[in-house]
């Protein structure tokens, strides 16, 4: 087969022990902790969850320098738990829906929060202030086989060696099961993709020189640098 164009590189993420890990989409979790929900103003009561998407290649690995993003003055870190799917489907019963993941990460939403606000005020898609180059840092993958299937523990970002956000995995407000169950009602899901499951509470701006350290309990720590 030949292409018009040379064919793109394949976006992949590390896995602990074994091959890397193909990304097909990033999906993202909208407002899952109900601690974040009020401090963006915001009503934590438990609505049904909303999901956003970052294009495939703003995946960044860990030990990473991030350029700080053009066109904004308001650069945010979003701490999540990461959840990558080894199996697909549609409608997949939340009883089900862990027997589609390969396994977990950390990983950060960075969100150009300025322009993420001016959209909401517009009532226009938030593209541009989620889904800009390098946005979705994500550390290697550990297997189930080796991660469990994590449903409580610390998941914490420091920046500079100070805690910026602090929470547990038990306060999801959808858990990673009942997020995919919900996920696959509304698009067929597939091995490759990638789903950002919501960030608690103590989002805040970083700026060049910052040092970011993501962790989740029993995960593989991520380590960035914004330049």
């Amino acid at each position: 087969m030949t292409y018009a164009i040379p064919v793109p590189a394949i976006t992949t993420v590390p896995v602990v022990g074994g091959d890397p890990f193909p990304v097909r989409r990033i999906y993202c979790v909208g407002r899952n902790y109900a601690a974040h929900a009020r401090e963006m103003g915001h009503d934590p009561n438990r609505e049904p969850p909303f999901f956003f998407m970052k294009p495939t290649d703003t995946i960044v690995p860990t030990d990473s320098e991030v350029p700080y993003p053009v066109k904004t003055n308001d650069y945010q870190h979003e701490i999540e738990l990461v959840v990558a799917l080894g199996k697909g489907g549609r409608d997949i019963p939340v009883e089900k829906a862990l027997e589609l993941v390969f396994g977990y990460a950390v990983g950060l939403d960075m969100t150009r929060r300025d322009l993420q606000g001016e959209a909401k005020k517009l009532a226009r898609p938030w593209d541009m202030g989620k889904g800009f180059d390098h946005s979705a840092p994500c550390a290697p993958l550990l297997p189930v086989s080796k991660a469990g299937h994590p449903d409580k523990g610390a998941i914490w970002l420091k920046v500079n060696g100070e805690v910026r956000q602090q929470g547990d995995l038990s306060d999801l407000i959808w858990n990673v099961a009942e997020t995919i169950s919900y996920l696959s009602g509304l698009v067929e899901l597939f091995p490759g993709d990638l789903i950002y499951t919501g960030t608690p509470e103590g989002v805040g701006a970083v700026v060049r020189g910052d040092k970011l350290q993501g962790h989740v309990d029993g995960l593989v720590d991520l380590n960035v640098t914004i330049v």
